[in-house]
């Protein structure tokens, strides 16, 4: 990676500092994940994000762009700690978890590792951030008592039923919807009527954006430190300070 010390100015491919440490989770079912811990270097993380990746038969991982972006920049941003991994069977450029895909069955085991992890290493107030088959994780298996809530971006509804949306309702967990305005599975007004039954939940429409939400990193970026980290909003688009180059397009 270059450095650079002077006035920059974040780009798509910007790495600001932070501690990052690899680290693995163990499952309830014996299956190793492997993952990364990024954290703010000059003082303690406000709050915890732990990213669910995309469909990982679609190429879905923990490098999926907007959760390195993710990683790279609201450590120092925003003073957030980034959980990212690799679900069971998912490969990247950190490494392969163990296991099989399971089309979102046994990745239960997958989140409730994540989260333990979090209590152990007593991260602070966790939130759980799922961008397309992620969003279903979420749902199904991420209404833990030590989660604060969850952002969904770009959520398909494809496996969470309405028991999964219920189990959100009967608490006051925050549940954010991020929806593009030309998302290929689910739209704003239709997420609206799906997303009724969860009286907490705030649906985002975000103009012009498509599913995959290239071009839009920053935006998203903006609207998760929105509800995670609302003293870090709007997120800065320079940085005083060292700075590298990292790869845009990781294996």
């Amino acid at each position: 990676m270059a450095v650079t010390s002077a006035l920059t100015q974040i780009r798509a491919s910007t790495v600001l500092p932070a501690k990052r440490t690899d680290i693995t989770l163990h499952t309830a079912d014996g299956v190793t994940l492997v993952g990364e811990l990024a954290l703010p270097v000059r003082c303690p993380p406000v709050a915890t994000l732990i990213c669910l990746h995309p469909l990982p038969t679609r190429g879905g991982m923990m490098d999926s762009h907007v959760f390195r972006k993710a990683a790279w920049r609201l450590p120092a941003l925003a003073g957030l700690a980034v959980l990212r991994f690799n679900t069971r069977g998912t490969q990247s450029a950190r490494g392969r978890s163990e296991g099989t895909f399971d089309s979102a069955g046994a990745e239960r085991y997958d989140v409730a590792a994540a989260i333990e992890y979090c209590e152990f290493e007593q991260l602070p107030s966790p939130w759980l951030l799922g961008w397309s088959f992620g969003t279903d994780l979420a749902l199904m298996y991420g209404c833990d008592p030590s989660v604060l809530g969850t952002i969904l971006l770009s959520p398909p509804l494809r496996h969470s039923r309405p028991e999964h949306l219920a189990r959100w309702n009967d608490t006051d967990k925050l549940v954010v919807a991020v929806v593009p305005e030309f998302d290929d599975y689910l739209r704003p007004a239709a997420a609206r009527e799906r997303f009724a039954g969860i009286h907490q939940t705030e649906v985002v429409a975000m103009e012009g954006a498509k599913h995959l939400w290239v071009g839009d990193a920053d935006r998203v970026l903006n609207e998760v430190v929105r509800h995670v980290a609302p003293a870090s909003y709007p997120l800065p688009t320079t940085w005083d300070g060292p700075a590298e180059s990292g790869a845009m397009f990781a294996p």
